[in-house]
């Protein structure tokens, strides 16, 4: 079974007849404070992003526009695909899950919001290092 705190989050949607209003708040909406915020745009289906796991950051990855897709695995052959493709949703990543994200449309803007400043030294980019930290070295 993959981790049960992987979750699909949906946001509170405001808004008349001149748009739409949806507001994300540090642990309100999601479970921690927000350190950093980027956004991956510009790339297409062939493109895989992501392919690490990290040791301390928890994230929230929501597509503002356009879809895409996250395929999320647990180090012990466990794994799942959460489709992102409604600007009011996203997907709440605990620390030490591997996570890919692909299956960019033309117009995808995901916004991935962490809760660590960039440190490289907590990311495991290597997936047999990564199922190794998992499994206390049982692979």
């Amino acid at each position: 079974m993959i981790n049960r705190n992987i979750r699909m989050l949906e946001f509170p949607q405001r808004g008349d007849e001149r748009g739409r209003l949806v507001v994300v708040e540090g642990m309100q909406d999601i479970p921690f404070d927000i350190k950093r915020i980027f956004y991956i745009y510009d790339s297409n289906t062939e493109v895989i992003r992501g392919q690490h796991a990290n040791r301390k950051t928890e994230f929230v990855l929501i597509n503002i526009a356009g879809k895409s897709k996250v395929k999320v695995k647990d180090g012990r052959g466990n794994e799942a695909v959460y489709s992102l493709d409604r600007p009011h949703t996203g997907i709440y990543l605990p620390r030490m899950v591997w996570k890919d994200m692909y299956d960019f449309s033309e117009d995808s803007i995901l916004i991935c919001l962490a809760s660590e400043h960039y440190d490289p030294t907590e990311y495991i980019r290597d997936y047999d290092e990564y199922v190794k930290e998992i499994t206390g070295g049982q692979v």
